[in-house]
């Protein structure tokens, strides 16, 4: 099979480096710089280990491919950017094109099954990076983390068998009849992503999160959306690679920090505070922490503020006014 990485950023980066460098046929699919220097230079991978470069087929546009029947897309870029990106794909790829959604959130698998036939969901729990055109950064290496794989909405078949075998050199994977579940909880874990976006890359688990997040445990439960309870998901957790934290602490965030950081004008926060904020709407339930981190992580990103401008206090500070 060929795997095609459409957005070769952090997690498509890694990942399509990581299947090349086991031998399979790899195309990444990058915009703008970050297209240039992988062209250029390659695609460098900076992990625990080391650096590696890795002279990985790139182009601009998916139209510059032309699909097989074998081909896998990987689609990892953020989710905002799906609608836009699948449709793209859709003009030239066939019905039938296996499509792997490794995104943030639980609306992307929604978005492509309407235009493709055969879509799978990807939990992806791992450390990665990416700050600098052509380079990709993981906190471990050469296991990157782990990853949960199911066919959307449910099942696993050969191709996910076919695909979770591929991954294995370089992911802990499981395959799961119902990766939606897996999805949900993932969901539930990133309403950090806007706290740690807005307050630095070493606020992980405070007050403020923990607010945020029983909010979205009571709007999944008042839509009936079922997800994996904490002992089973830190059971399976577990058996992936160990990433300490670094003495001096992290100064990198996760996938909302780095769009700050890089200035992109845009965040996911829609499709993570956004899809609590729709259930809570839907159901009558009353999610202010959720509110508060949508409006001011999209205020962050369209004014091209830098990552960390706040703290916790002046998150509880805005709630409580």
């Amino acid at each position: 099979m060929r795997y095609i990485i459409y957005g070769a950023g952090a997690i498509g980066g890694v990942t399509g480096a990581g299947l090349y460098r086991s031998g399979h046929e790899v195309v990444l699919i990058a915009r703008g710089d970050h297209y240039s220097a992988i062209r250029k230079s390659g695609l460098r991978v900076n992990d625990p280990n080391g650096s590696t470069t890795f002279a990985i087929p790139v182009v601009v546009h998916p139209s510059e491919i032309t699909y097989r029947t074998d081909d896998v897309v990987m689609l990892a870029m953020k989710s905002q950017d799906t609608l836009d990106a699948v449709g793209e794909l859709a003009k030239i790829a066939p019905v039938t094109t296996s499509v792997v959604c490794m995104q943030n959130g639980v609306e992307n698998e929604r978005v492509t099954l309407r235009y493709f036939e055969n879509v799978y969901g990807v939990c992806v729990v791992g450390g990665t990076a990416y700050l600098e055109p052509g380079i990709v950064m993981a906190e471990s290496g050469p296991v990157f983390g782990s990853l949960d794989l199911g066919r959307y909405p449910a099942g696993i078949d050969e191709r996910a068998e076919l695909i979770s075998k591929a991954l294995s050199d370089s992911w802990v994977m499981f395959l799961r009849e119902h990766v939606m579940e897996w999805k949900q909880t993932k969901l539930l874990r990133n309403l950090v992503l806007a706290v740690q976006a807005l307050c630095g890359a070493n606020v992980r688990q405070g007050k403020f999160f923990d607010i945020a997040r029983a909010e979205g445990e009571a709007c999944l439960r008042a839509a009936n959306i079922t997800f994996v309870d904490n002992d089973t998901w830190n059971e399976a957790r577990a058996l992936g690679p160990e990433v300490p934290l670094p003495p001096e602490g992290r100064t990198i965030g996760g996938s909302s920090w780095q769009s700050l950081a890089r200035g992109t004008g845009s965040i996911e926060s829609a499709y993570l505070n956004g899809e609590i904020l729709l259930l809570a709407r839907q159901h009558g339930i009353s999610t202010p922490a959720n509110a508060l981190l949508y409006e001011l992580g999209v205020r962050a990103a369209t004014s091209r503020q830098p990552p960390g401008n706040m703290s916790e206090e002046d998150l509880f500070r805005l709630l409580n006014a």
